[in-house]
């Protein structure tokens, strides 16, 4: 159950209007007062044919009226507007119980506390079967204005405990990090001029594909426009930028004149202050690793680069370090989205939309730590060219375990709505791996060893892997990870040993599909060169040599200075 107050505003009559009349679309049916602040009634037009708007305007604006009668200042912004609607899903509500429900919020909002006689007027007018519109006039019968200040969050706590008493669906709370939705006059405006989002939405998106390729936030503005975005700008006497606005194109004001929406409008974490922070914080361009174009391929460091993840979001962590690496790991999703086969792309899409909530949180941010991950997007979104099958593979199961760990991360810290937001941006990303291994998975079936080499290959399971190993020899996949296995073996890689390294990365019992999970892995670990058994016998010789003395002298008293290794080493 939402409850969303909306902006003050000075029209008491045209709200009613608009509550009591057809709607934009002929939505609304049956408008009629389920609940006041009259005990005795108020003429309600719904229901009584001699009621008019004007009266039942009059009833509610009267000690606004009274108000303005005796003081200097007339108060203009006195209509306190809430809709409370039920979630998708939620049982038919009558018409007592969204009155109770329009009473407790009213007064959890300071509008009417209880027992309270000189406290504000309200109606509550329901016109759907899913929600109702909650109508106050902001002066008490006293003439005061009532202590209103968060009244929307008070609103929002209560209607989670009315979700638990009447067995709603239970919204996840708030932390005023969330995302400021679209207002009915975007979303019918959109709809008029056939766009499938608001601009604020389309908006959002945009930007934040943005971020992957920008270092700074000149270079994001300068990406947008190239995008088709229009972009204001205002600049302090010195030259630095003081804000920034963007504008969908087509998005216009009556006069014909561009609409422009600020960056914090759009998103808490797209205002300038937050951006710069964020685009600031990277290596310095000195360094290698902060080059664009890197050589090799960009997507096997990205994997990499999620490993160093996973140890930040396990553990004891802290707390802003790994807040900054779920940040960064956002900008990795868009800039997979972007790069992606185009079949792949809107699942990629809808999955960095819905990590765009899990990206932000009340805990301030650690980026400083989270550089590797930035250049990282940086990269892939720079890339000549996209991955190739195997590699976009690997990156989105080890991207599924990442987002897996966010969401485990954000619930342990009580951050229910981010952690809701991981959950559904790991299931996109596992569709969108459905879709992307299909093809690859069949090639590596048909591909697979002798039976004889595949039975030696399930012997290696069972001693690597051996509580888990009946549902990976029973998987579909099995054959499919038997060839990934039988390549890394040719290669000069021992199969125990990436089985059992691959299984430490990640839990198995929570996996979908075990095999798949092992097999993007050991396909990333097999990229690199297998170790040389001889080689590495060789250097470990060599540095156990290194440690004894070539001229070892008789054992002495550990004061004697020609026995103390420290004066030895300086010699």
């Amino acid at each position: 159950m939402i409850p969303s107050v909306k902006q003050p505003g000075g029209n008491t009559r045209g709200l009613l209007a608009y509550l009591y009349g057809p709607g934009r679309h002929d939505e609304h049916r049956d408008p009629h007062v389920v609940a006041s602040f009259s005990p005795l009634g108020l003429p309600d037009p719904g229901r009584d044919q001699d009621a008019t708007l004007t009266q039942l305007r009059d009833v509610l604006d009267a000690p606004v009226a009274l108000r303005n009668e005796g003081f200097g200042k007339s108060v203009t912004d006195h209509v306190w507007h809430c809709p409370v609607r039920a979630a998708p899903g939620d049982r038919y509500l009558s018409d007592a119980e969204w009155g109770e429900i329009a009473r407790r919020i009213v007064h959890a909002a300071g509008i009417a506390p209880d027992g309270d006689p000189l406290a504000c007027r309200w109606i509550a007018v329901r016109h759907a079967d899913d929600h109702i519109h909650i109508v106050a006039t902001t002066v008490r019968e006293d003439g005061r204005r009532p202590k209103i200040h968060n009244c929307g969050m008070r609103a929002q706590a209560e209607a989670r405990l009315i979700e638990k008493e009447l067995g709603l669906h239970q919204v996840a709370p708030g932390d005023r990090t969330g995302d400021r939705l679209p207002t009915q006059a975007e979303m019918h405006k959109a709809d008029r001029l056939g766009w499938e989002q608001s601009s604020r939405e389309w908006l959002q998106q945009r930007i934040r594909a943005a971020i992957p390729h920008a270092a700074g936030v000149d270079e994001l503005l300068a990406y947008l426009q190239a995008d088709g975005v229009e972009v204001k700008v205002s600049r302090y006497p010195s030259g630095d930028l003081r804000g920034y606005a963007v504008g969908r194109p087509g998005d216009l004001k009556a006069d014909g004149q561009q609409v422009y929406i600020s960056g914090s409008k759009i998103a808490p974490d797209l205002s300038l202050p937050k951006l710069q922070t964020r685009l600031a914080t990277g290596i310095p361009e000195d360094h290698p690793t902060a080059r664009r174009n890197r050589p090799g391929d960009p997507w096997q460091r990205a994997t990499d680069a999620l490993d160093t993840l996973h140890d930040h979001l396990t553990g004891t962590a802290d707390r802003a370090v790994a807040q900054g690496q779920i940040t960064a790991l956002g900008e990795i999703i868009d800039a997979t989205a972007h790069t992606a086969p185009t079949a792949l792309r809107a699942e990629l899409r809808a999955a960095g939309t819905a990590f765009a909530r899990a990206q932000r949180s009340s805990i301030r941010a650690d980026h400083h730590t989270a550089t590797g991950l930035r250049h990282a997007a940086r990269d892939i979104a720079h890339a000549a060219t996209g991955p190739d099958g195997a590699a976009l593979d690997v990156l989105l199961t080890t991207l599924v375990w990442s987002v897996i760990l966010a969401a485990r991360w954000h619930q342990a810290q009580g951050h229910r709505q981010q952690a809701e937001a991981a959950r559904a941006t790991a299931a996109h990303l596992q569709t969108a791996y459905d879709h992307a291994a299909a093809d690859h998975l069949t090639a590596l079936t048909n591909r697979q060893p002798t039976p004889e080499i595949t039975n030696t290959l399930a012997g290696e399971v069972r001693t690597a892997i051996p509580d888990h190993a009946d549902r990976i020899l029973t998987d579909p996949n099995w054959p499919a990870l038997a060839t990934v296995l039988a390549d890394a073996h040719a290669a000069g890689h021992r199969p125990r040993t990436l089985l059992t390294e691959a299984a430490a990365r990640r839990e198995l019992h929570t996996a979908r599909l075990p095999t798949q999970v092992l097999l993007g892995r050991i396909q990333h670990t097999s990229r690199n060169p297998a170790p040389n058994p001889r080689a590495e016998a060789a250097r470990l010789r060599s540095h156990h040599a290194g440690n004894i003395p070539r001229n070892p002298q008789p054992a002495t008293s550990a004061t004697s200075p020609a026995t103390n290794p420290h004066q030895r080493r300086t010699r």
